[in-house]
């Protein structure tokens, strides 16, 4: 009786997950496979191998892996650094990460829109000290670094848990075997935080790939990835079928980039470190 009830407390999850992840999943696969007649036809699938929508997706690829890259970069030696200043409560370590994203994405995003803008604040400060304005506005550069900026904390977060998960007595053993910080990172620290590493770089790639929000505000329209395609295949043109083809090429990249995940991170490694 009393496992009964416990499952039926799942039972409003269950009608969540129906209701708004698998109806929605199937309404875009039928589409995806159907014409305007609802005749089953491949041609919205393939129609990613048009010049147009390859182009997207090569450069929503080529973005979303140098988002990547620089959130990588960026977050490791930051969590080292924190995870070195044996801070007492960890909770208050994602506290300061979180902390940006109360507020609301698109404020955030306008923000840099101004400050990047030609009478922003950057070029007011290079005008200031007699160096040339400079065009980030409207540019793949302003795409890449506001989504640098908002998918941060996804990268820092999974990486700096993985790092104090590493039982201090462990590196203790390998100095007092003579192994130096060069020898302690590459043999010790860095093969313990690969899952870390594996699961921020999936969390920051996949809505690299997907976003088009960011692209909209930062490129101006002129920086066109697949998410904006797709965008504009349902809300300007109407054509669901052809949108929902190229979600399902999207939806492909994704399968795969969380499969990988779980391929590396077999300990559950996440973003919980409180």
């Amino acid at each position: 009786m009393y496992k009964f009830k416990r499952q039926f407390l799942a039972g409003p999850y269950l009608i969540w997950i129906i209701g708004f992840i698998v109806l929605p999943i199937l309404m875009i696969l039928y589409y995806g496979i159907t014409d305007s007649s609802g005749s089953f036809t491949l041609e919205n699938i393939l129609a990613i191998a048009s010049p147009i929508h390859m182009k997207s997706l090569l450069l929503s690829l080529k973005t979303a892996v140098l988002c990547t890259i620089i959130c990588l970069v960026l977050s490791y030696p930051l969590a080292m650094i924190l995870n070195s200043l044996q801070l007492k409560s960890q909770s208050f370590v994602v506290f300061i990460f979180v902390l940006p994203m109360w507020m609301n994405f698109m404020l955030r995003i306008l923000a840099w829109q101004l400050l990047l803008s030609n009478n922003g604040i950057l070029n007011t400060i290079l005008e200031t000290i007699g160096l040339p304005k400079v065009q980030l506005l409207n540019t793949p550069s302003a795409v890449v670094f506001g989504m640098v900026y908002d998918f941060l904390p996804f990268m820092i977060l999974p990486i700096y848990n993985a790092m104090s998960r590493i039982r201090k007595d462990i590196i203790d053993a390998a100095r007092d075997l003579g192994a130096g910080n060069f020898l302690v990172f590459v043999k010790i620290i860095l093969p313990l935080t690969v899952s870390g590493m594996i699961s921020g770089i999936i969390m920051v790639f996949v809505p690299a790939l997907t976003s088009f929000v960011i692209s909209d505000l930062l490129g101006g329209g002129k920086v066109l990835l697949i998410g904006n395609v797709i965008e504009q295949e349902f809300m300007q043109n109407m054509d669901w079928n052809m949108g929902s083809g190229l979600s399902i090429v999207l939806m492909i990249f994704v399968i795969a980039s969380m499969a990988l995940m779980n391929s590396y991170n077999k300990e559950g490694e996440g973003t919980a470190v409180w």
